[in-house]
């Protein structure tokens, strides 16, 4: 099992893709003269945090969907500040990528090569 699922190739290019435009928005608001918003950093690692675990989803490695489960379970908490909707969009998301990242045929596919 070489290739991954769609599902699981749908995921990670939408981690990645949500990854890239969100690391990008933010650093065109960079602003390095002071005051410095150094919540600008963490902001752009939490994009990174994305692209990484997309990347690494395709490539295979466990840990990956791990971290992209965290990834929206921080979404879901930082949305309860927020509005219903996103509240509502990023829980929705949460079951669905739980759902398709820890299948048994996904659950198979992350397995490492060799292990029964």
């Amino acid at each position: 099992m070489n290739k991954p699922h769609v599902p699981i190739l749908l995921v990670a290019c939408l981690y990645i893709i949500t990854g890239a435009l969100g690391l990008l928005s933010h650093l065109i608001q960079f602003n390095s003269q002071p005051p410095f918003d150094q919540a600008i950093v963490w902001i752009s690692l939490v994009s990174l945090a994305a692209i990484v675990s997309g990347v690494y989803m395709l490539r295979r490695h466990n840990w990956a969907r791990w971290l992209a489960i965290a990834w929206i379970a921080f979404h879901v908490v930082l949305s309860v500040f927020h509005s219903r909707l996103q509240l509502l969009v990023h829980s929705l998301l949460f079951a669905l990528f739980a759902y398709v990242l820890f299948r048994p045929s996904a659950t198979r596919y992350f397995r490492a090569p060799g292990t029964p």
